[in-house]
């Protein structure tokens, strides 16, 4: 993440020399003259740090401190004062101020203490943008997502939730379904019962009716206890069939009856039980085509599609990627005792160009690999898998020699809005800069702003 910081002082030297100082440091820079002006510049957004002068001719540096930690909380101000005033250095500490200097300034010290207030400022940025989407999300559990496909899905469980519907889940394999099975539980009036999962294709026919409808003491070999099945043991909650088309015809004919009655009875045994189950089914097939070829009983796939959720690839909601990049890296890192920040700009391209034919699943171990892979504080190309980042090899920007910095960066800029079509969004994620600064130098270096944000 590439920040700006704003240096108010009424000494031009000083100002100039600050700047040349931080731009050497990789900061984008902004100066103002005075605190009026500063307050302007922190006015149209985009500053995430000021080193302010405490004794100014109109505006003094205590007022902008003041309108800072008022108006804009969250960016850190460092105060400096020519006159070694104690006093005024802790009523300014004492107002906010991250920290101060006196003049003569030693830059060596004011560096050390930008890099911290900066680091500090990017953990808040980071966590005041996952609790943003956290609360967006609801309450949909795990579900991450700010996309417009995953809203349509969020919206639509609001209103599948509270119902008694079974409700059917398709997608390819590593999109969430099961994600989504355990919003629909959490969002519902059952939410406080039971919750029963069931991986049909990993049992074999036997063990399968056995497994949801349980069996009678003596039943087949080796039953010597009456053992309870999954749809008995989730009476008043819910029952999730994952890869319900796997399942064979013996036990489609049954799980119609529980449908259909709310009856069945344990292997071995005569008599008819009752349960109150509601049912959510996922699978990666196509059931219809199933259907059509005979595999599946078309009446049980009626009643298991009273209401039907798509979950959408990866590839078709990529605005939710970096969403889960910081998720994922988040997670992994406290889990392997790494103090890892996020991933760098050119690692981010490569994870927003390629495709996730294994979606989030797929997504979710790449990232883990590279948080173990990393030596750094940030992911880069070098961490990810060769498949993964030789995607960010194949579209790469040219920068001619013999320019200066600033026409590089206009060529930077330009060539990313063009290859993310003029999605300011996408393409301040990719640079590593908020989108405000995105924003003002669009203007500065006279870029057509498209207006494109999806």
């Amino acid at each position: 993440m590439k920040f700006t910081i704003l240096i108010i002082d009424d000494e031009k030297n000083i100002r100039e020399g600050l700047a040349a100082s931080f731009e050497m440091d990789g900061y984008d820079v902004c100066l103002a003259a005075d605190g009026k002006e500063g307050l302007s510049y922190i006015e149209k957004g985009g500053i995430d740090l000021v080193i302010t002068d405490l004794r100014m001719p109109g505006l003094s540096g205590e007022e902008v401190l003041r309108r800072v930690t008022t108006e804009t909380p969250g960016i850190p101000v460092i105060v400096l004062t020519g006159h070694g005033s104690i006093d005024a250095a802790v009523d300014a500490m004492r107002n906010g101020a991250y920290d101060f200097l006196t003049k003569p300034l030693n830059l060596d010290q004011l560096s050390l203490i930008v890099k911290r207030a900066l680091q500090n400022r990017e953990l808040s940025l980071q966590h005041q943008q996952m609790q943003k989407e956290l609360e967006g999300r609801h309450s949909f559990d795990k579900m991450i997502g700010k996309s417009s496909e995953m809203q349509k899905i969020f919206d639509l469980l609001k209103k599948v939730a509270p119902s008694k519907a079974s409700v059917l889940i398709t997608g390819e394999s590593g999109v969430g379904k099961e994600l989504v099975a355990d919003a629909i539980h959490n969002l519902s009036p059952r939410k406080d019962n039971s919750f029963v999962k069931v991986h049909c294709a990993a049992l074999t026919e036997s063990l399968l009716e056995s497994e949801l409808f349980g069996h009678e003491k003596g039943a087949y070999t080796g039953a010597d206890n009456l053992v309870k099945g999954r749809f008995e043991l989730a009476h008043g909650g819910t029952i999730f069939l994952d890869e319900i088309g796997e399942i064979n015809p013996t036990v489609q004919v049954k799980i119609l009856r529980v449908l259909q009655e709310k009856q069945f009875e344990r292997v071995g045994g005569t008599k008819t039980i009752e349960v109150d189950v509601r049912i959510v089914a996922a699978t990666n097939k196509d059931l219809e085509a199933e259907v059509k070829a005979g595999r599946f009983r078309e009446d049980l796939y009626y009643r298991l599609n009273v209401i039907h959720v798509q979950v959408p690839p990866l590839r078709e909601r990529k605005d939710d990627i970096p969403l889960l990049i910081s998720s994922f890296v988040q997670h992994f890192a406290t889990e392997n005792n790494k103090n890892i920040k996020g991933v760098d700009s050119k690692a981010r391209a490569a994870l927003y160009k390629y495709d996730w034919p294994g979606n989030i699943r797929q997504l979710q171990n790449c990232i883990e690999s590279a948080v173990v892979m990393c030596s750094g504080d940030e992911i880069t190309l070098d961490d990810l898998p060769p498949s993964i980042s030789q995607a960010a090899t194949e579209s790469q920007i040219m920068i001619p020699s013999g320019i200066t910095l600033e026409e590089a960066e206009k060529i930077l800029i330009q060539q990313n809005l063009a290859a993310l079509k003029g999605n300011k969004s996408k393409t301040a994620e990719v640079l590593g800069i908020g989108r405000k600064t995105l924003h003002r130098k669009l203007a500065e270096y006279g870029i057509e702003d498209t207006d494109s944000e999806e």
